[in-house]
């Protein structure tokens, strides 16, 4: 109720809610446990948007579209031609990956029959385009993110147009993200910036639970600018970007080199140098650098890892992912209905009053709403299965005492937090001016921390004045 200092309710306690939590995740997640299926990594390089103009020589093998035609048991990089021919080797040789190549001539599709198209496939490389992409072809590129396929984007610097059409990477990739007909709405969180740096060794952040920084391929420190760009991070558009690894000097969301996000069910990863994935091998008469093996950086593992990470996205066969998990609820205590228990809080938050209504049953998770300095939080653990999508969706309902129209005197953060405590990311922040009669539902994908146990916390902190109340129900983290 607005302006009114609702009467706290105690009860609350940390033990019994941590220890009850073990055993709602062990009865909720118990029968649900992913099964992952026993199949092969599918990744698609695309060489159909002159990957190959000019100097460039942006293929795994010359053999296309199936690179088993020019050496099925490659061992050297030079058992394939072209200057990606180490990427291509290395995920060859693990076992664990089918690679093909879109040949030059043909065009993205998603949904079709072709060999080729895109429902086959869980991963999508696209190593510096050099063509715009055709609307349909949008279309099919964002389709088969949402629908759960990984997209490796690597860029190259501004003015690198090697079949002078007109169109550069940087422009090529700004258009897909801003001119398609499946979200134009900034879908990645992200833009790649019109920059050409002519050389950096970007560092990575120290982030020890990420699976790109620190996959089965090995430790990532540092990658190599040799001309190329940087992208501009845009959280408010996408809480799941990320970015991780940084032009000296930059952090935050200026300046990334490296970057993450996940778009539906898919993830996505920016690189802004083709150079680093450049083997310096390739076709005879092209001018090559070898960033894969530079002793500077560590751009193989970074390559890998991100593969990795992009292809370990769900699917059945129809939209990329070649990972099956059962669907499954993780949050115990969801809609608060046991009332103080799985979920840990400060007193009384977890409530029956009758000061709020709950969206559905009878208790609800009440943050502030005293008119008077408070902090209150409201936090449960929970594991998140390797593969799997996971998408965390509550209803939030906020009113005020406050009359300003600009300033958020009021806020509620809603975070990610590792074992330690630090936090992983801030989802949202939301505050006075959030005020609104009823419910919204809110809804965020966390498929990118996949494997990793986090916290998930909201913390409501009150100015001295005037209340505001953020109400908190029907809690769900739903894995798939």
């Amino acid at each position: 109720m607005l302006g009114r200092k609702r009467s706290r309710r105690g009860g609350t306690t940390a033990l019994a809610g941590a220890a009850l939590l073990l055993a709602s995740v062990a009865v909720q997640a118990g029968t649900s446990t992913p099964a992952h299926a026993a199949a092969t990594h599918r990744v698609l390089f695309d060489n159909a948007h002159a990957e190959t103009a000019g100097n460039a020589d942006w293929i795994i093998s010359t053999s296309q579209p199936d690179p088993l035609g020019q050496d099925s048991s490659p061992s050297a990089e030079t058992d394939w031609t072209g200057a990606l021919s180490s990427w291509g080797v290395a995920l060859q040789k693990t076992g664990d990956y089918s690679l093909k190549t879109l040949p030059s001539g043909s065009s993205l599709a998603y949904g079709g029959t072709s060999a080729t198209d895109l429902s086959n496939f869980d991963t999508l490389v696209l190593p510096e385009p050099n063509t715009l992409f055709t609307g349909a072809e949008k279309t099919a590129i964002m389709n088969f993110v949402k629908n759960g396929g990984g997209l490796f984007m690597i860029s190259d610097h501004t003015g690198a147009d090697r079949n002078n059409d007109g169109y550069d990477a940087v422009e090529i990739f700004n258009d897909l993200m801003t001119n398609n007909g499946v979200d134009s709405t900034d879908p990645f969180g992200f833009s790649v910036d019109s920059l050409s740096i002519g050389s950096d060794h970007p560092a990575a952040i120290g982030d020890g639970t990420d699976p790109v920084l620190h996959g089965s391929f090995g430790t990532v420190t540092k990658s190599l600018i040799a001309s190329g760009t940087t992208a501009t991070l845009k959280p408010a558009d996408n809480p799941g970007v990320k970015g991780l690894l940084y032009r000296t000097g930059y952090s935050g969301n200026t300046g990334a080199f490296f970057a993450t996000s996940t778009f539906g069910s898919g993830r996505v990863a920016f690189w802004g140098d083709s150079s680093p994935v450049d083997d310096g091998t390739g076709q005879s008469g092209n001018t090559l650098y070898d960033g894969w093996n530079d002793t500077t950086a560590t751009n193989a593992a970074l390559a890998l890892n991100a593969t990795e990470w992009l292809s370990g996205g769900t699917g059945t066969g129809t939209g990329g992912g070649s990972t099956t998990c059962a669907s499954a609820q993780l949050l115990g205590n969801s809609g608060f209905e046991s009332g103080s228990t799985v979920w840990t809080t400060t007193s009384g938050v977890i409530t029956n009053s009758t000061g709020e209504a709950a969206r559905s049953g009878s208790y609800y998770a009440w943050l502030d709403g005293n008119g008077t300095a408070t902090t209150d939080t409201l936090a449960q653990s929970v594991t998140l299965p390797s593969g799997c999508a996971a998408r965390l969706t509550f209803q939030l309902h906020v009113d005020t005492a406050e009359t300003t129209t600009s300033t958020a005197y009021d806020t509620l953060k809603v975070q990610l937090l590792n074992g330690s405590g630090t936090v992983l990311r801030t989802l949202a922040t939301y505050s006075n001016l959030d005020a609104a009669t009823g419910y919204t539902q809110r809804a965020f994908d966390l498929g990118g921390y996949a494997g990793q146990t986090v916290t998930l916390k909201f913390t409501g902190t009150e100015g001295s004045k005037y209340q505001t109340s953020f109400v908190v129900d029907d809690t769900a983290l739903v894995v798939s």
